[in-house]
């Protein structure tokens, strides 16, 4: 049984939306004070369209940011798609000089169905009789953010097709190779509460998402401000003024992975502990090299929404369910992830500290 950590009930974590920006001027450079703004104001223009979920964009901002993917499993009517919406929209690219923006729009969404085909996604070759020649029309996948509407609906084909997009950043047609933008994140969603018709997604394109996160329903109060300020949450002068523009993320990404320094004993600590997940006989499956490594540009992005410039041992207890909830499959009879995760952490986070305190 494969077990994910959810957006409001994780083990072990913290609240990653917690975060103490008014440290940043005592522990972060110019720079990354700088790299730290784009992120808040990406972060806001986001909240004033999505209400109740701060813990839930701050997750996102941090995937953006560290150049991962998102799985959302949640219900219908949950917000997902105006969360997508809105992050790809606070992101403006019109003052920018590049001739490979041509295509790329701010935010496309594709509904999975299990008809749908490859060249639905990526987009096809397509006849011009004036020319007299083939040309590649760009499929919906050339956007800043993709919404993969319940991805689990197609057929492995399809998928497949993502799985290029998402982990090298290109899409291949007709034997020839087009380059997604650098600022490519997907959105992908799949419902829990209906498996009718469903393909579930393989392992290896599981492994391409940062983090899985599990939706609940919203507070209370939450949910009387979305009824109260829905009038207002579609002026779109008051959503301009919070845009960032593409070259600011991607300057923020650069700066964080420059400044934001991680340990030798950090690393060693990620190390440990998924070599005792993959040693526990409670893990049927452990997790993969390429978890840490698409974990630690996350430990970055976050230890700089906290004030940092270091990552810090917090850090790796926050993301860590976030990141493993979805790669590792327990053994049958095993419920517990939090359990085994905490045990599996002990000893390596012990160690941790001492080195820290040396």
């Amino acid at each position: 049984m494969t077990l994910e950590a959810t957006s409001e009930d994780s083990p072990v974590v913290d609240n990653p939306s917690q975060t103490d920006s008014s440290a940043a001027p005592a522990a972060q450079s110019a720079a990354l004070q700088r790299a730290l703004s784009v992120l808040l104001r990406l972060s806001e223009a986001v909240k004033r369209q999505v209400l109740g979920r701060d813990d839930v964009i701050e997750l996102v901002i941090i995937a953006l940011v560290a150049d991962g993917h998102v799985l959302l499993e949640d219900f219908p009517g949950s917000g997902k798609t105006t969360l997508a919406k809105a992050l790809g929209e606070a992101i403006v690219t019109a003052n920018e000089v590049d001739g490979s923006l041509g295509a790329i729009v701010p935010f496309r969404r594709i509904q999975f169905t299990p008809d749908l085909l490859p060249s639905d996604v990526t987009g096809g070759s397509v006849f011009d009789a004036n020319a007299n020649h083939f040309h590649f029309r760009h499929g919906p996948i050339f956007a800043h953010v993709v919404l993969a509407d319940e991805i689990n609906r197609t057929s492995p084909k399809v998928q497949s097709a993502m799985l290029e997009a998402m982990g090298e950043k290109q899409v291949t047609v007709d034997n020839a190779t087009y380059h997604l933008d650098r600022l490519f994140f997907v959105i992908a969603t799949q419902n829990p509460l209906d498996l009718v018709g469903t393909y579930p997604l393989p392992t290896p394109q599981l492994d391409r998402f940062l983090f899985k996160i599990t939706m609940q329903h919203i507070e209370r109060e939450a949910e009387l401000d979305v009824l109260d300020s829905y009038k207002s949450r579609r002026d779109p002068v008051a959503s301009e003024k919070l845009q960032v523009a593409r070259s600011e993320v991607l300057k923020a990404r650069e700066t964080i992975d420059q400044e934001v320094v991680i340990s030798g004993a950090i690393k060693t600590a990620l190390v440990d502990i998924s070599r005792n997940l993959r040693a526990d006989e409670r893990v049927l499956q452990g997790n993969s090299t390429r978890s840490m490594v698409l974990m630690l540009p996350a430990l970055q992005v976050l230890a700089t929404l906290r004030g940092r410039s270091f990552v810090s041992a917090e850090d790796i207890e926050t993301l860590l369910p976030r990141v493993l909830g979805h790669r590792v499959e327990l053994a049958p009879g095993v419920a517990d992830l939090g359990r085994v995760l905490k045990d599996c952490m002990r000893e390596p986070m012990e160690q941790l500290a001492r080195a820290t305190l040396r």
